[in-house]
């Protein structure tokens, strides 16, 4: 038995890590700003000098970091430690997207920190983007195919309910749910 865990290892888990730091390796080498430890699963970026991640973060599977294809010379996206982000999540970032520590994200989830513009006479795709920015604390649990939207803030300690879309912001230690997401609890934090 011991045998095969350790085949299943060498065969299984090295290649993917592998394939992960030297991912990471050409990121870095294009601009992306990342601490140690971080993990990228068949990841894809953009505009990599406009990102920075910090350590310990895992990107498993499909996870999209998408800045505003635009020269900038700031940050559009920052991301702090021990963050987990399963499968497929996409964070489009034309504003500025800050995400905390130890948090996770549930897989298919997209963040957005801007909407098209819209009206009578113009296609959303000739009008400028209506730019924002989405800030996520701390220890904070987003569920499954949870949308956060342009200009939301969520305090430590929340939890977004799988399929929530979330187009306000709330505290600390708020558990929210539904569409449009509204508060279904608060939960006591320790700070």
């Amino acid at each position: 038995m011991a045998f095969l865990k350790s085949v299943e290892h060498f065969f299984l888990k090295v290649p993917q890590g592998l394939a992960s730091r030297i991912r990471i390796g050409m990121y870095k080498m294009f601009g992306l700003k990342a601490g140690a430890k971080n993990r990228m699963e068949s990841s894809r970026c953009r505009r990599l000098s406009q990102i920075v991640i910090g350590t310990n973060n895992a990107f498993t599977q499909g996870a999209m970091l998408w800045p505003e294809d635009a020269d900038y010379d700031g940050i559009r996206i920052r991301i702090g430690n021990r963050n987990y982000f399963n499968r497929n999540i996409m964070i489009d970032a034309c504003g500025y997207i800050e995400i905390g520590n130890n948090n996770m994200f549930g897989p298919d989830i997209y963040i957005t920190d801007s909407n098209h513009s819209f009206g009578i006479g113009l296609s959303p795709s000739a009008q400028p983007m209506q730019r924002g920015q989405v800030k996520i604390g701390n220890h904070c649990w987003i569920g499954a195919k949870a949308v956060i939207l342009k200009d939301v803030e969520l305090g430590d300690y929340c939890v977004v309910a799988a399929g929530a879309v979330v187009t306000k912001s709330f505290p600390a230690g708020s558990l929210i749910g539904g569409v449009p997401a509204r508060l279904l609890k608060s939960i006591p934090t320790a700070e």
